[in-house]
């Protein structure tokens, strides 16, 4: 199309060749997969310039047309407006992330994006990154080690640590455990898919610290309600922690007997969408939503 237009427009394949800055060999052989395509020879030369067929005229005509609306497509900037979009918010969160930041999330969407409604899916690691590729889920949130490499970016929207959760009338009556208590007391201990258990356990083998795990389960909603019905000890994600503790007057917030490790909880965003406006939209005020926890830390 570029070149029937410069053709059309130079009346000559030498300039036409130099304004497409292209060979003239090049321009002349393109014109002539242009005659064969169009059984036409569209350009004939008459008294020393290139003059258009009728057919010629006709063609440049719709490849002009054409250009146009293409060079306006790749030149225009999309904008996203997120009072108009309809398109749901989608988000991969474990079930502590659900409880830490989708309650935040969806008053954020309901308030700025009205018309939006807000999914969240949990599914294994491999899944979730053939879903962010397609565009299926538009950010991970909380804590995914698996998502790593090159075709994901991902930023850190706060730090939080470790608290553990016991019955409100424990035997236990101090507001944090003694090493000495940590190791004579029964845990229990959530290995869930969000994998947070892995940042606290490999922080005990460093310190060369062993629990008595009496109980293992890969949910943390039953976690408080067993804790609440026995002598247990619980150690969870700080925010859950409190969560847990403010939601029942059965279980209460006690401090470990070091300081926890810390643990990045982190949105997550495939490569292919760093630039979509919607996407970047979407990572800027999810990040401001989070900025009180930053403070706090």
């Amino acid at each position: 199309m570029r070149v029937l237009v410069a053709l059309d427009e130079c009346r000559s394949v030498s300039r036409a060749a130099e304004r497409l800055e292209r060979s003239q060999p090049a321009t002349s052989a393109a014109l002539a997969k242009l005659r064969k395509y169009f059984d036409d020879p569209l350009f004939i030369r008459i008294g020393g310039t290139m003059q258009p067929t009728p057919r010629a005229g006709a063609v440049v005509a719709a490849a002009r047309d054409a250009l146009r609306i293409v060079n306006l497509q790749m030149t225009t900037r999309r904008e996203f407006d997120p009072v108009t979009s309809d398109q749901p918010v989608v988000l991969a969160l474990s079930d502590v992330g659900e409880v830490i930041f989708l309650p935040a999330i969806l008053q954020m969407v309901r308030m700025r994006m009205p018309k939006a409604a807000v999914r969240s899916v949990s599914m294994a690691a491999g899944d979730v990154t053939l879903a962010m590729e397609r565009g299926d889920i538009d950010l991970a949130i909380g804590y995914f080690p698996d998502l790593v490499g090159r075709m994901f970016l991902q930023q850190v929207l706060f730090r939080d640590s470790f608290a553990c959760l016991i019955r409100a009338d424990h035997p236990f009556k101090k507001e944090r455990l003694s090493i000495q208590e940590f190791t004579r007391l029964d845990h229990a201990v959530v290995r869930a898919e969000s994998r947070s258990e892995e940042v606290f356990e490999r922080y005990l083998a460093r310190r060369k610290l062993k629990r008595r795990v009496v109980l293992t389960t890969p949910h943390f909603a039953s976690a408080p309600l067993v804790v609440a019905q026995s002598d247990l000890v619980v150690t969870v994600p700080e925010p859950l922690a409190h969560c847990f503790a403010g939601g029942s007057s059965n279980v209460r917030v006690v401090g470990l007997p070091f300081a926890p490790p810390s643990i990045a909880l982190k949105q997550l965003w495939h490569r292919k969408y760093h630039n979509d406006p919607r996407n970047r939209w979407l990572r800027a005020r999810i990040f401001e939503q989070f900025s009180f926890r930053r403070g706090k830390a």
